[in-house]
């Protein structure tokens, strides 16, 4: 297990040398979207249109944040399940996205899109959103904004903390935990 500082977009050779295990410290801006965005998006492009944020390296959280409080750029910001984007996943990576965030495992179908794309999945705690929403430094709604939490957010990040939990070669870290369980 290593440690790795990226920042925002993501270049293909930031995501090849992460393993799954591999810690993530990410800074930079990072786009939060839940379901109703994703679903708009979804329908977006298969109407030919041009999705309403960039693609190309970038890393999206599966998060619909609180509203902020004095001194905060937002409220409590938690990972949401991920599995729930999977139906959307897969079009956003053939247009470059190069991470997601969120918490859960994924499909089968987006695991193996992550590899043929060279992107990674990475995860982060449940329950921690107020000590996540700390490494948050700004935020604002960018598309969307009729869904209130649910909006896409552009968000600020600053070593924001994640595990890589499925990588670019195939290498999935609830597999092998689960395996090595098995073993036990």
């Amino acid at each position: 297990m290593r440690e790795w500082r990226l920042r925002t977009p993501l270049r293909e050779e930031d995501v090849l040398p992460l393993r799954a295990g591999d810690w993530v410290y990410l800074s930079g801006v990072v786009y939060g979207a839940r379901d109703a965005a994703h679903q708009r998006i979804a329908e977006a492009l298969r109407r030919g249109h041009e999705p309403p944020i960039p693609l190309r390296g970038q890393v999206i959280y599966y998060v619909g944040p609180a509203p902020a409080k004095e001194g905060w750029a937002v409220g409590p910001a938690g990972p949401t399940t991920s599995g729930r984007m999977d139906p959307f996943t897969i079009p956003l990576l053939e247009r470059g996205l190069k991470a997601t965030v969120g918490k859960g495992t994924r499909s089968a179908e987006v695991k193996q899109a992550m590899v043929r794309h060279r992107a990674v999945y990475l995860a982060t705690v449940g329950g921690g959103a107020a000590l996540l929403a700390r490494h948050i430094l700004r935020a604002r709604p960018v598309a969307y904004e009729d869904l209130g939490t649910e909006a896409i957010w552009e968000l600020e990040f600053s070593d924001f903390p994640a595990v890589v939990v499925n990588d670019v070669h195939g290498g999935d870290l609830y597999a092998e935990a689960a395996a090595r369980y098995a073993r036990a």
